[in-house]
């Protein structure tokens, strides 16, 4: 298993990247202790989270996944530095009150409750989480600068941005003198490709930005568990989100990945996730697990070479 260099952060991260999403939410506090150290123990070291994780889930506030992290950092004895966290700014939890966007005051005070709940004093990588048209690029930049100057975070970079954004950012960032998003985090797997794929892959090509991949098993639908729309609906937590998937395309998918895991010994999901760390431009995927047997997917996935045959393969099937 080897790191990955991420862009022109300084920052080498493990190949596939645990998704801290689930933690509070599919995976409670015993649960997610148990998943990070397995994730840490097979050489892994990176996790991925943000401040309103996990506020979708009733009687959650958000932020519970970052406290679960904090108190797994201090409890395990690892040490800080052999662990890459990061973290995200400017999105708000379903109904709460916490306040949303990339404002320079909303982003000072921010960091301090993620510092807090991730029990250390830096954030290895933080994270513009979504778009603010309402806040100019310069007054964000000019934040988390601030930040990085007082050692409270060592990278930045953004998620959900498209091309036309991160254009304008890098040009603003050039024009102030401020540092730029040297990582980008879109939602990017074998089904959704066409919000990655073209002009902001050649971006982020082309201007050495370090990219990871979130929904990067499409919510689940591509680790094959589900045979059936009706199956998938079926699931409470993510039924909803996977059900969408099952179209022609989508069948068709799921029957490349069969095959190349046949080839490979390996699991659909490994598959897939092999799949994205081979792309052109991509640096890892993130995924979750709520299991061990799901963590060893993840984990063979970093570990999985795939031919130019089976890349081939399931490119043309998601096509």
């Amino acid at each position: 298993m080897d790191l990955r260099v991420l862009g022109r952060t300084g920052l080498s991260i493990s190949p596939v990247v645990f998704g801290g999403n689930v933690f509070g939410w599919t995976a409670d506090e015993k649960t997610s202790f148990d998943l990070l150290d397995k994730f840490f123990d097979a050489g892994f070291d990176t996790i991925d989270t943000a401040d309103c994780y996990s506020g979708w889930v009733p009687g959650n506030a958000g932020g519970e996944s970052e406290t679960i992290i904090g108190k797994w950092l201090k409890q395990s004895g690892r040490a800080r530095d052999k662990a890459v966290i990061i973290t995200k700014v400017g999105s708000t939890p379903q109904g709460s009150a916490m306040e949303k966007g990339l404002t320079g005051a909303r982003i000072i005070d921010a960091v301090e409750s993620s510092l807090k709940r991730l029990q250390t004093d830096y954030i290895d990588l933080y994270l513009s989480h979504w778009p603010d048209p309402q806040t100019p690029h310069e007054e964000t930049l000019a934040a988390f600068a601030k930040l990085k100057q007082q050692g409270k975070i060592r990278a930045i970079g953004c998620s959900n941005f498209n091309a036309e954004q991160l254009k304008a950012s890098f040009e603003a960032a050039e024009k102030a003198g401020l540092p730029r998003y040297d990582v980008l985090e879109p939602e990017y797997n074998l089904y959704d490709r066409s919000g990655f794929d073209g002009p902001l892959a050649d971006l982020c090509n082309a201007q050495d930005v370090g990219v990871i991949t979130y929904f990067s098993l499409a919510s689940g639908f591509l680790t094959g568990k589900y045979k059936s729309k009706a199956e998938a609906e079926a699931n409470p937590n993510r039924g909803g989100m996977v059900a969408k998937y099952f179209d022609e395309r989508g069948t068709r998918i799921l029957a490349a990945l069969d095959e190349v895991a046949a080839e490979t010994h390996s699991q659909p999901a490994s598959v897939a996730l092999a799949w994205i760390a081979q792309r052109p431009g991509v640096t890892a995927p993130i995924a979750s697990a709520t299991s061990a047997r799901q963590l060893d997917t993840l984990i063979a996935a970093g570990n999985l070479k795939l031919t130019s045959n089976q890349m081939a393969l399931l490119n043309d099937a998601s096509a």
